[in-house]
């Protein structure tokens, strides 16, 4: 099982950047092992994340924007949701990955 964080490396938006940043550093810091999609620079990973967000999970209009979030090839969440599971410390459940011993 592989989580896969999408992102846009040139996003004009501070808002986008710093919710990617907040993302890839939490997995980073936790050493959870993830594959950086970069949806700016590759056509084959701008399609293919935005036909695997769910209808329910986009926007009302235009298309969903990163950071989105997979593991292998099953929808996770966006970064409210992340940030969600971060809060009430359920990280790994939301990543459907196995808590390390000692972690909640």
């Amino acid at each position: 099982m592989v989580i896969k964080v999408y992102i846009a490396s040139s996003s004009g938006s501070t808002a986008i950047k710093k919710q990617q940043q907040d993302v890839l550093g939490f997995l980073e810091a936790n050493k959870i092992e993830f594959e950086e999609k970069d949806i700016a620079a590759n056509e084959e990973n701008r399609k293919w994340m935005r036909e695997n967000v769910p209808e329910d999970s986009r926007p009302a209009s235009g298309n969903p924007l990163p950071p989105r979030l997979f593991n292998d090839s099953r929808y996770l969440g966006d970064y409210e949701a992340f940030f969600e599971a971060r809060e009430n410390n359920a990280v790994y459940a939301f990543l459907g990955l196995t808590a390390p011993p000692g972690s909640k």
